[in-house]
């Protein structure tokens, strides 16, 4: 059995320095004699410490579970054959699902690293505006994992100091309202002190906080005792919305014009990228993005054995929702037809010649190293997006809709359709939820965020969100036939379907089981969850 994996991160600050750092763009000399003693004495040291948190603690979680669940659990993604969505899609996952097993250890790597960050800074004799500065990227992460944990398990463990969970690994877990208020509080902090402007291209800045801070009021908003209320707190959808306005009318942040560009590798850290895990072009295991292995549709594309894509597709349900001239739809999933000049540049670019009866996955394929340099087997060097601009115009309009059926403010509507006119498609003249929820889900396809969406609605209109997902096709394989030119879905009435087992669709699907062998090392998961004792305050001057 493994050793528990919330004290795993203890041992990081230690190697960190080995690594490679999180791409090109964050490097650091590495200190061949790092010690307590003679480390965390200079702004280097803080740079070095949290360059890990760009990418080593975040691999497990990018490897497989980030679309599997995040893409996956939603049904946007079916991979039959995949261990690592199917159990999500069918709704099928225990604690012994791998992927499962590997995100709750990859969080509490990130919190844990984190945590050590924290307090290795925090006895530094350097000067409190600089220590201040990386104190708030390391509670960024931590943050930003504990708000993973609150949306997938709800009730976890917070902890703080490393240490104390190696003397007494046995402890309580804390209701997943205080899990929320940490991750808010985390953010908070990070907003105020970090820069306005990125010190090193990758690196995060406050406005990535605001922004992330969106996300998290707007979860927050819609908690209750009662998850069938349908209001959500007013308090709660204002704070998202100015955070949303912070990032929008103060931040660095602009759309690309071709949304196709924000998945090409010349293009990362571009200026629509305000949170990205920073993988190695190159790197070794653990630095890599290994995304593009599990999506390829075949050798052709990768050059070399690592293309297991070709059962990794799109879901009819996911089709259905792309209007006939929606951009999106080709930069996102590979259909037989469709023509990528970025791929096998050498002959002339790729284009897909697989029957037209499925659609695969293309968002994160980019090519073999024939193409780009920085591309290795089983690693694309592509970074993973955690927070984009297009999300906090999406963030920022569902925040005004708040607890109304439409909305015409011209703010929201703006920003909905230049998402809109970037996709080729006509502006809006009214927002409803439907329409919101839509955008999200085909801007943000296969970025990991559907599910987590549904579990958002599911605070306080869970009934709609469970008869939502039991009218989606999970149970049946519907045979189609795939328009590429017109984004045109058609039952093919030649084949039969397939019907498939999947779990039970009720309230218990909105949190996933506890990996079991923590539960194992610590009973105390079962039990019922202790409230968090907060020693700070919230910081109230954001605004």
């Amino acid at each position: 059995m493994k050793n528990i994996h919330i004290k795993q991160g203890l041992l990081l600050l230690f190697v960190a320095f080995i690594w490679t750092s999180c791409s090109d763009v964050l490097d650091v000399t590495p200190n061949d004699l790092i010690t307590k003693e003679n480390f965390y004495k200079s702004e280097d040291d803080f740079k070095a410490a949290t360059a890990p948190l760009y990418n080593k603690v975040w691999f497990d979680f990018n490897d497989k579970f980030y679309y599997g669940l995040g893409d996956g659990r939603s049904y946007n993604l079916y991979a039959p054959f995949s261990d690592y969505v199917y159990p999500f899609a069918d709704l099928t996952e225990t604690g012994l699902t791998g992927p499962l097993v590997s995100a709750w250890s990859s969080f509490y790597n990130v919190i844990q690293q984190s945590n050590n960050v924290i307090i290795g800074i925090t006895g530094s004799s350097v000067s409190t505006t600089i220590k201040n500065k990386y104190i708030a990227e390391a509670r960024f992460m931590r943050g930003t994992a504990y708000w993973y944990l609150a949306s997938l398990w709800g009730d976890a463990i917070i902890s703080t100091d490393p240490n104390a969970l190696v003397t007494n690994p046995i402890v309580n877990k804390s209701p997943r309202n205080d899990v929320y208020e940490f991750a808010m509080r985390d953010l908070e902090y990070a907003a105020k002190y970090l820069p306005s402007t990125a010190g090193q291209s990758g690196r995060l800045t406050k406005y990535a906080a605001y922004g992330m801070l969106s996300r998290f009021y707007l979860s927050y908003a819609g908690l209750s005792d009662n998850p069938n209320s349908g209001t959500r707190n007013q308090v709660y959808l204002d704070l998202a919305k100015k955070a949303a306005e912070k990032v929008i009318n103060e931040g660095p942040y602009v759309l690309l014009k071709d949304y196709a560009e924000l998945y090409k590798i010349e293009n990362n850290n571009n200026t629509e990228s305000m949170f990205a895990l920073q993988w190695v072009p190159n790197g070794d295991y653990g630095v890599n993005n290994s995304q593009q292995a599990y999506f390829a549709l075949g050798s052709d594309i990768t050059g070399d054995d690592a293309a297991w894509g070709y059962w990794t597709r799109a879901t009819n349900d996911v089709l259905y929702e792309y209007e006939t001239k929606d951009l999106r739809r080709k930069s996102t999933w590979m259909a037989s037809g469709d023509y990528y000049a970025e791929i096998n540049k050498a002959n002339g670019g790729y284009t897909v010649k697989h029957t037209n009866t499925f659609v695969n996955v293309k968002k994160g394929v980019v090519g073999s190293t024939k193409d780009n340099a920085k591309i290795s087997k089983q690693n694309s060097a592509l970074n993973t997006y955690m927070l984009r601009l297009g999300e906090i115009y999406l963030n920022y309009a569902e925040a005004v809709l708040g607890n109304n059926t439409t909305t015409t403010d011209a703010t929201a509507l703006s920003y909905i359709n230049k998402l809109r006119s970037r996709a080729n498609l006509a502006d809006k003249t009214s927002l409803t939820y439907n329409d919101i929820i839509h955008e999200r889900r085909v801007e943000l396809c296969m970025e990991g965020q559907y599910w987590y969406d549904l579990v958002r609605r599911s605070y306080y209109k869970q009934q709609e969100v469970i008869n939502y997902i039991t009218g989606q096709s999970r149970g049946t394989i519907v045979p189609i036939t795939y328009d590429a030119a017109t984004n045109t879905v058609s039952v093919d009435a030649t084949r039969s379907n397939s019907p498939r087992a999947i779990g039970s669709i009720d309230e218990t699907i909105f949190l996933l089981p506890y990996p079991e062998s923590e539960v194992i090392q610590n009973p105390l998961l079962k039990e019922a969850p202790v409230p968090y004792q907060f020693t700070e305050d919230r910081i109230t001057d954001l605004f």
